[in-house]
């Protein structure tokens, strides 16, 4: 049930980071939950938060800045502008 619940946020945060660059139109579903969970490795490794700890607001907001950092870094190498 716990990996359901990883994905389901996953996605939400993935989708919002995409919301916040714009890329929204350009992702899909499948891609929102990667974003979303590599974001959360992200924030864990820069941040230093445990992600394991539970889904609480803080870890929320963690994984979605670095889905945002994620996806900023994308756009930089594919654009050569973050947007």
């Amino acid at each position: 049930m716990g990996i359901i619940v990883w994905l389901v946020v996953g996605g939400i945060c993935g989708w919002l980071a995409s919301l916040i660059m714009r890329t929204d139109a350009q992702q899909g579903v499948i891609l929102n939950i990667v974003v979303g969970i590599i974001g959360a490795v992200i924030a864990g490794l820069l941040f230093g938060v445990n992600m394991n700890a539970g889904i609480t607001i803080e870890s929320f907001l963690y994984a979605l800045i670095g889905a945002v950092i994620l996806l900023a870094i994308v756009n930089l190498i594919r654009r050569g502008t973050v947007r």
